[in-house]
Parts: C-alpha cells; sequence; structure tokens
C-alpha cells in the first residue's frame, strides 16, 4: 500500500470530528448519553471508520467524494440513536452541519490550486487537506457559542416540525450545489480570473446560507415570543376571572356580616322560646350560605391559583368529578410561564379526555406534592375514551393531524429543570407523571 498517499488521504474524512461535534452543540440537552459516553462512542466510530475508509480508497483507488457522501448517510442513523429530538429537528440539523462543511471542501480546492498551479485533475494535496480540516475547525469554534446559546433554544422548543423541514430544504440546496460546484480539473480554476472568483462566490453562498440560519433563529425567537405573551394574556384573563370572583365573594361576605346581627337577634328570640327546631333550621341555612360562596385557595402564587381555578370550574361545568391536592414550594423555583404552560397543558388535555366520556363517568385526579426536600412529584389521572394516536416520535394529538403539542410542552419543562415526564394510557385512563427538580 502507498503510505504517502494514505496520509494524503486520511484527513479528508477526519473532517467527520468537527463535523460531527457541530451537530452536537446545539443538542445539548437533547442527549441521550453523556458528553463523555458520547464523545468516546463517536470516536469509537469515526476515527476507525476514517482509517478504513483511507485505505479502501488508496487500495482500490476510489475517490473521496465518491464514499463520503455514503458515510454521512451512514452516520446520519448514529446521530440520531444519539440524541432525543424527533425526525425534523435531527434532520435538520445534520443536513445543515453538512452544508456547512461542504465550504472547506471548496475552499481547500481553491488553495490546492493556488499552491499547485501545475496540477492537472483536483485532487487535493497534504497542505490542502491539513487547510480543509483547519478551515472546519474554526468554522466549529466560530459556530460553537450561537449554536449552544442561540440555536438551541429554537432546538428545545416544541412544535416546529414544518419550520425544521424548510429549512432542510435550503441546507439540502446549499449542499447538492457544492456537491456540483466541485471543480474536476484545477485547470478551469485557472482559467480567466475562476481563481479568484470560485473562493468569492463559495464565500458569499457561505455567507448567504448564514444568513438564512440566522433569520430562521429570530422568526423562531418571534414565534416563541408571541407564544409566552399569549400565554401571559392568558394567566391575566385568567387572573381577572378569578379576580371577579373574588371580588363577587367578597361582597356577599359583607353582606352576609351585615346581616348577621339580625340572625342573632332572631336566634336569641328562639332560644327564649326553646324552638330548638326553627334554630337549627336557621343555622342550617345560614351555613349553606357561607359555603356556597366560599373561593378556594389552591397555592399562594397567585397566577397559578388563578389557573386552577379556571380549569377547575371548567371541570365542574362539564360535570367533571376532581379530586385535587396541590402542594408547591414557596417560593416558587421555577419560571411562573414555565409552571403555567405545564399545568395549563396538563389540565386542558385531562378536561377534554373527560369530555369524551359519558358524564357519570369523568373523573381527573391531580395531585402535587414536595418529596425528599428537593423534587416536586405531578400525578395527573383522567377518564378517556381510549382512543390515542402515537407516532415514532410519542402521542400525536387526537383533535388535529399533527404532533401532541401540549404534552411535549410538558416534556420540554420537565427536561428544562432536570426531571422527566412519563405519558401512558390504559383502555380507560390517561396518565401523566412529572418530576421537577427543585
Amino acid at each position: 500500500m502507498n503510505m504517502d498517499k494514505f496520509l494524503l488521504i486520511l484527513p479528508q474524512f477526519l473532517i467527520l470530528l468537527p463535523g460531527a461535534a457541530s451537530c452536537y452543540l446545539p443538542a445539548k440537552n437533547r442527549m441521550n448519553y453523556s458528553l463523555t459516553k458520547t464523545s468516546v462512542l463517536c470516536m469509537a466510530a469515526l476515527l476507525p471508520y476514517s482509517i478504513a475508509t483511507a485505505f479502501l480508497c488508496t487500495f482500490f483507488s476510489i475517490g473521496v467524494n465518491t464514499i463520503l457522501p455514503a458515510s454521512l448517510v451512514l452516520f446520519f442513523f448514529l446521530y440520531r440513536r444519539t440524541v432525543d429530538l424527533d425526525l425534523s429537528c435531527s434532520l435538520a440539523i445534520y443536513v445543515g452541519v453538512c452544508a456547512i462543511e461542504t465550504f472547506p471542501l471548496q475552499f481547500g480546492y481553491a488553495f490546492d490550486a493556488w499552491l499547485h498551479p501545475s496540477s492537472g485533475a483536483a485532487w487535493l494535496s497534504l497542505e490542502a487537506s491539513l487547510f480543509r480540516l483547519g478551515l472546519s475547525a474554526l468554522l466549529f469554534a466560530a459556530f460553537a457559542w450561537p449554536s449552544t446559546h442561540q440555536f438551541q433554544r429554537a432546538v428545545d422548543s416544541p412544535g416546529f416540525s414544518k419550520i425544521w423541514y424548510f429549512t432542510v430544504a435550503l441546507s439540502s440546496l446549499f449542499l447538492i450545489l457544492n456537491m456540483f460546484a466541485v471543480p474536476q480539473s484545477y485547470r478551469t480554476l485557472h482559467a480567466g480570473r475562476m481563481l479568484w472568483i470560485f473562493p468569492m462566490f463559495e464565500a458569499g453562498m457561505l455567507a448567504m446560507l448564514v444568513a438564512i440560519y440566522v433569520l430562521f433563529y429570530r422568526g423562531v425567537i418571534v414565534i416563541l415570543e408571541h407564544a409566552e405573551l399569549q400565554e401571559r394574556a392568558r394567566l391575566l384573563e385568567m387572573q381577572s376571572h378569578q379576580y371577579c370572583v373574588l371580588q363577587e365573594h367578597m361582597r356577599q361576605t359583607a353582606r352576609l356580616r351585615h346581616d348577621f346581627r339580625h340572625s342573632v337577634r332572631l336566634l336569641a328570640s328562639l332560644a327564649e322560646k326553646g324552638d330548638i327546631s326553627s334554630i337549627r333550621a336557621h343555622l342550617a341555612e345560614y351555613e349553606t350560605g357561607l359555603a356556597g360562596n366560599t373561593s378556594a385557595v389552591y397555592c399562594a402564587n397567585a397566577a397559578l391559583n388563578a389557573l386552577f381555578g379556571y380549569y377547575h370550574e371548567m371541570a365542574s361545568c362539564a360535570d367533571i368529578r376532581t379530586k385535587w391536592h396541590i402542594e408547591l414550594p414557596e417560593p416558587l423555583p421555577f419560571s411562573e410561564l414555565d409552571m403555567a404552560a405545564l399545568f395549563g397543558n396538563l389540565m386542558e388535555n385531562a378536561v377534554a379526555g373527560c369530555r369524551t366520556v359519558p358524564e357519570e363517568m369523568r373523573y381527573f385526579c391531580l395531585t402535587t406534592e414536595i418529596c425528599h426536600g428537593n423534587s416536586l412529584y405531578i400525578v395527573s389521572t383522567n377518564r378517556f375514551d381510549g382512543k390515542v394516536r402515537k407516532g415514532k416520535d410519542g402521542y400525536r394529538s387526537s383533535r388535529h393531524g399533527g404532533t401532541g403539542i401540549g404534552l411535549a410542552s410538558i416534556i420540554a419543562v420537565a427536561e428544562t429543570y432536570g426531571g422527566s415526564a412519563q405519558i401512558s394510557n390504559s383502555d380507560t385512563e390517561f396518565f401523566v407523571d412529572v418530576v421537577l427538580k427543585i
């Protein structure tokens, strides 16, 4: 075997290493294994594969650009096994990184053509291969911070499948264009001013692709901020409703206090007469009036209390039997909006599920309690008709054709606080168990 040729080809496959690292940057919160274990798995797969394929290319004179695309398809399945992302998101990240990594190859050809103007066929020299590898490492370093601090927010947010597929299409377009733009001969690059036009064109393409990714990120952030504003408006509406209920309760309580002196006089008069039965009847009527004007307090947080009150009233209007025990840490160590999203989606789904069965079968049990001083356990059980739709990425909505965004939001909030969410069902009941780290 020609060792010089082998050493020439090997760096061209080592390009897989910075590419693999780039794929995990925006998905660092959604990895199935620890960072160390994932790194070991990738190195154990990529290094032997790079050596083996470099040997095959050397021994059988196979072009690197012939075998490398097939390698990318193969390693996508490894990437899918190591991250907890749906297909659209994982595909968007992977294809996007592949598209970015085609640019160092093009710049490598331009650099090699400048170094070796007399060379005929486009075949990267060792200097150009190392230049390409170094440029890939620089791109990785340049994208490290925005990927982990900016794009990660888009990755961790559910409900963007259609947008992710759109970015897959755009990234694929740039990937295909660069694959067809690979020069077959350096003579082409030395024709006219192509040696300068080619890298300038590629730089413009790279800038355009990065601009598209930035615009995509900004669009997602606008959608998320709009969703947060809607959630805030929803909470304010519920708080307003709860405030009106409390005001009415205060007015009725004031009336009862005002009328209480008349009741005292009446009771005194009945006592003088020894009419015990009338006293008991009057007290029972008075107690009923008080019971009908009590307003439940579920927790100390005003916004969440309004949320619980809103859905409890909704459940009562739907003749759903409720058994709730709410215990939340004080002060609340979680984002109020995150908790509103979690409990709101959970209760909305439970009430909707109960409505699918006859009234006499409807019930919704909700328990939240602090365990061991460092975890909040949330357990929800509700009746439903037993009809569910499942896909590879979990439960899908039974009310529309898309994914179950409410359940995905519950899982996302749980993972944000280092916890987990388990969702299951029997033929008659739907279960959601959530653990949050305090």
